[in-house]
């Protein structure tokens, strides 16, 4: 149980900072946690408390929480330019350098990197990117935008209407014209018998006649993470990209991979895009691209899609878009180290390297009675809490069992994150076989008394 309830710290915490994302009734009976520091993948708190940051923050601290390359990098840039914009043709050097640098790394031969300071305002941008692109090429009408239930694109009104999750009803979202396929989880919506290949065409299925339902002309893009990450980790069913692509093309609408989480390693390639084949028009990529050491978002165009922008931009004279920040020579210079210590620093091989070790890790929380599915990739996973394992009937949301297992691995030293009915992870890059086995360990031990705890 975590202790800094009545403490100084909570009680300052409590009287001047509005938590979003949080259990307020949880914070309100325990208290914040409020931290100083960071070694490597663990963060410390006023008390002095360690805690291993099975999370890496918010899946972005990959290189760890004091990396002194990462440091350096913002300590030169700043005493050197710390700030500038990318309006009226004025870009920083250190801008041009990560956009090559990006553009080298993509999938893509070519193309052109577009700044914002998150990924929620790099998906926002894709959406008015393609509202333009179609209006410019006499098509106004296509406005609709597809993702998939249970997926997250961000939290602008935009974006929210994107993401597939029922608490954007507090804000009476979606907006108009936001579609949601369904959701690529073949152990939770496969029928009986359907095999993972059936379940595929299936959805593809489904998807196109969505498409012909609303009108192929009325359609702008269609917006995928490789992995749907805070939608507890859901890779996509064996066939899914295979099948949907040859749909969307048929219809030219465009494929938007949103690489936010996926992007730059964690699924043991560098982009889940090459990982799961989507052959993406544009990539969206945040979190990792600086380690989570500065904000920044950025979205890289496919030539073509790239052209097209670039063209009907020069017919309006201009892309009337943009953020003060976009673009600031600080975020890119340590973008550019993160980027390094990721390729050369041998952190994309780590992640190869201690994924099965992961995975494993995993399988063996799978074989707890209350268990029913153990998925992941590279370095991240989630198991899905049941009641039962062969009707996949959910926990009684009432007993907040994912809640219990995240407060009570907290005050072991462990921070991980409740998801719906699952407990999902993504620890840093730089973690260790044997910090993995002492995750996994502080797991069990902590499902196990959680399930004593409650009775079950």
């Amino acid at each position: 149980m975590n202790t800094h309830a009545g403490s100084a710290w909570a009680r300052r915490d409590m009287e001047s900072v509005f938590h979003g994302f949080t259990d307020l009734e949880t914070l309100n009976r325990d208290g914040p946690v409020v931290l100083t520091h960071g070694e490597g993948i663990h963060v410390f708190d006023v008390n002095g408390k360690a805690y291993m940051d099975a999370n890496s923050g918010l899946w972005n601290n990959v290189a760890g929480f004091n990396h002194p390359g990462l440091i350096e990098a913002i300590c030169q840039q700043a005493r050197r330019f710390p700030g500038y914009h990318a309006f009226f043709g004025r870009v920083a050097d250190t801008t041009v350098a990560l956009s090559e640098k990006l553009l080298q790394l993509s999938p893509f031969e070519s193309g052109r990197v577009y700044y914002t300071n998150s990924g929620s305002e790099a998906n926002d941008t894709v959406v008015k990117m393609l509202w333009m692109l179609h209006r410019r090429n006499g098509q106004p009408q296509r406005r609709k935008i597809i993702t998939r239930l249970n997926a997250y694109h961000g939290v602008t009104v935009a974006t929210a209407s994107m993401t597939g999750k029922a608490y954007n009803a507090e804000f009476g979202l979606p907006l108009p014209g936001f579609l949601h396929a369904d959701c690529p989880h073949y152990w939770r919506f496969a029928r009986p018998g359907e095999s993972e290949q059936e379940f595929s065409l299936r959805l593809a299925r489904s998807l196109e006649e969505m498409i012909i339902k609303e009108g192929p002309d009325t359609i702008a893009g269609m917006f995928c993470e490789p992995v749907q990450g805070a939608g507890g980790v859901i890779p996509p069913s064996e066939g899914y990209f295979e099948a949907i692509r040859p749909i969307l093309r048929k219809y030219g609408i465009p494929l938007i991979a949103d690489e936010v989480i996926t992007g730059f390693g964690r699924t043991g390639e560098m982009w889940g895009s090459v990982k799961y084949d989507l052959q993406p028009d544009a990539i969206v990529a945040s979190k990792c691209i600086t380690a989570g050491y500065f904000p920044m978002g950025a979205i890289i165009l496919g030539p073509a899609l790239g052209e097209a922008l670039t063209r009907v931009s020069e017919a309006a004279e201009e892309f009337p878009h943009g953020f003060t920040a976009g673009g600031n020579p600080l975020a890119s210079a340590v973008a550019l180290k993160a980027l390094e210590v990721i390729e050369t620093e041998g952190l994309l091989d780590n992640v190869r390297r201690v994924s099965p070790r992961f995975l494993a890790g995993l399988k063996g929380l799978a074989e707890h009675c209350y268990a029913g599915e153990a998925r992941g990739v590279g370095l991240m996973g989630a198991v899905e809490l049941v009641s039962d394992k062969n009707s996949k009937a959910p926990l009684d949301g009432r007993l907040q069992i994912p809640e219990r297992i995240a407060n009570k691995a907290l005050g072991k030293g462990l921070i991980c994150r409740p998801l719906g009915q699952a407990i999902v992870l993504g620890p840093p890059f730089i973690i260790t076989e044997a910090q993995i086995d002492e995750m996994f360990a502080i797991l069990q031990e902590t499902m196990a008394e959680v399930f004593s705890d409650v009775g079950l």
